[in-house]
């Protein structure tokens, strides 16, 4: 490829739209182009890029057995209905009707449509195992898209779905696709983890999420630096910092604390560290039929800890979801407002749960349901009567990981995604297969699924400085280039380059010649943007001395060699990154 003939339009300033790194710098490279709010054009350089990676997913797709298709991007609703997801899936799901007003959605997933062929196409346990794949635009209406690829409306993924005889065996293609992310994600060259993860509105039991590490991630990462674990904070089990009760040896005291809505301002007022405190978090939940009055319940976490919504929603009486309390709620239930709220005499009977520290906790600090008053030394069994207890907060940075060590917390990009579904919609769509006794059994089901664009906003995300972009090799749009010192004016130099690019090509290292009469430090600027991994210089001055100069992208300098090793030069560099 020559720059002159390849369509390259960089530029200096990213949009004031842009906000984070990625965006910034895929606008500035020239790799895509925004239509709408979400919706990108992948222009010529951001394609390749695309185009490498899903290579590189479509080979261990195909090496762990997986069979491609391609299935609509627009899907009947009649199986969404079906699922049960017509509703239950929300706004992100854009219904669309075509000319005879049926109804129709744009796919943001598979599922329903995989398991109607499925339903239709396996009849006999002597077709199982079977998983099939495709890589296709996905959308789903998100209520504000931004961060470009990062959390767009369209994109490009990867989903694939398996189909088993039993639960055994449906944990066995769990495990292979497991396998074959790991190995996908380390030939992408990205640094990452698999983390234990919630199933999400996708369902099943079994589920890992696969993270990009970077300092900018929506995502918080629970690992212990000294073993294998790693969860989702979502999902991370957060163990009671408190091993045993301590002895009630406080009064209960009712002690004024004016304009002292938070904990952290209760416990200065106090003169008492922050753990000391306890915090009241007032959600409420509706009946299944919708009839009547909301039930009340009290979460009780420690002054330091947060609330995990993904465990609340978890908890026994939670099934059809929650909602926080409104003030009148709150109000008609503990006769104060928020910031002073507890569980000791509420107006109305409230369900309380506490968070395992807090169960654990004595003599300590809570609301008095009452404005500007907090009640001091209380303790459970003597003023409270003792608890349901639940985990229910965000694991922090050094708590204990009950196997041993600490936890620690990083940031990290969701990229994939395996979930093991059961019957969740085979059941559902009636997908069932005659099994050896002759009696139609419900298909088992795993789906797994990778974000191909997502992927390459990420490893940006991962890996960039003040220049621009730094890819890994694997799914650079280029593997090097060849910026010629002088070209329309030197014949040597315009022979030399010629011929490192045909033997760079002939060696099969996707190289571009940039043939463009451009000043130097334009061009070196404009291919740093990019982030080509090597790049070749050749000029009239160093071929005198018979030399040309090869720089890695995450190099500080240049390395001279001769112009005969210059191809084995640029090879073994290439290898090496």
């Amino acid at each position: 490829m020559r720059a002159s003939k390849y369509h390259i339009n960089t530029l200096k300033e990213a949009p004031a739209e842009t906000e984070v790194v990625s965006h910034q710098l895929m606008t500035r490279a020239g790799m895509i182009r925004k239509v709408a709010g979400g919706i990108y054009t992948y222009m010529p350089l951001g394609l390749r890029v695309l185009r490498k990676i899903e290579g590189i997913v479509r080979d261990e797709m195909n090496n762990a057995g997986a069979i491609e298709l391609l299935m609509p991007v627009v899907q009947p609703a009649e199986l969404w209905v079906e699922s049960g997801r017509w509703e239950q899936y929300g706004a992100e799901l854009l219904r669309i009707k075509d000319r005879h007003q049926r109804d129709f959605v744009l796919q943001p997933t598979s599922e329903e449509v995989i398991t109607d062929i499925a339903r239709n196409e396996i009849h006999s346990w002597r077709q199982l195992p079977v998983n099939f794949y495709h890589i296709q635009t996905k959308f789903r209406d998100e209520r504000r898209p931004r961060f470009g690829l990062m959390r767009g409306r369209e994109f490009t993924m990867k989903d694939a779905y398996s189909f088993d005889r039993d639960e055994a065996s449906a944990q066995s293609s769990y495990d292979a696709m497991y396998q074959a992310y790991m190995q996908i994600f380390t030939r992408l060259g990205l640094e990452f983890r698999a983390v234990a993860a919630d199933t999400g509105s996708i369902g099943g039991s079994r589920s890992h999420e696969f993270q990009v590490i970077a300092d900018t991630g929506e995502d918080l990462i629970v690992y212990n630096p000294d073993s294998q674990y790693a969860a989702n904070i979502e999902l991370a089990a957060a163990p009671s910092l408190i091993a045993k009760r301590g002895t009630a040896t406080e009064t209960l005291v009712q002690a004024p604390t004016p304009d002292a809505a938070k904990c952290e301002i209760v416990a200065r007022q106090l003169q008492r560290p922050l753990t000391d405190t306890v915090k009241s978090i007032v959600l409420a939940t509706e009946a299944a039929d919708g009839k009547g009055d909301a039930t009340i319940w009290l979460l009780l976490l420690r002054g330091d800890h947060e609330l995990n919504e993904i465990k609340a929603g978890k908890l026994a009486g939670f099934e059809n979801g929650f909602r926080f309390a409104s003030e009148n709620e709150i109000l008609d239930t503990f006769g104060c407002v928020p910031g002073y709220l507890g569980p000791l005499k509420p107006l109305k009977p409230v369900a309380i749960i506490a968070d395992s520290t807090v169960a654990n906790m004595s003599n300590f600090i809570c609301g008095a349901n009452r404005e500007g008053f907090h009640y001091t030394g209380v303790n459970w069994g003597r003023d409270l009567p003792e608890p349901e207890i639940a985990d229910l907060r965000n694991v922090v940075a050094g708590d204990p990981d009950p196997q041993g060590g600490h936890l620690a917390i990083q940031r990290g990009i969701e990229v994939g995604h395996v979930f093991f579904l059961g019957d969740k919609y085979s059941k559902a769509l009636d997908a069932t297969f005659l099994d050896t006794d002759g009696k139609p059994t419900l298909l088992q089901m795993g789906c797994y699924g990778i974000g191909i664009s997502r992927i390459a906003a990420a490893a940006i995300e991962q890996s960039h400085d003040e220049k621009g972009i730094v890819w890994p090799r694997a799914i650079a749009p280029f593997e090097a280039v060849i910026c010629p010192m002088g070209w329309n004016k030197s014949e040597t130099v315009r022979n030399a380059a010629d011929t490192l690019y045909r033997d760079l090509l002939a060696a099969g290292v996707e190289t571009i010649l940039d043939d463009r009469d451009i000043r130097p430090g334009v061009m070196f600027a404009e291919w740093e943007l990019i982030g080509v991994p090597l790049r070749i210089t050749i000029g009239d001055r160093g071929l005198k001395e018979g030399l040309v100069e090869i720089q890695a992208r995450c190099d500080d300098t240049a390395a001279k060699v001769p112009v005969g090793d210059a191809l084995e030069s640029c090879i073994e560099r290439l290898k090496s990154l």
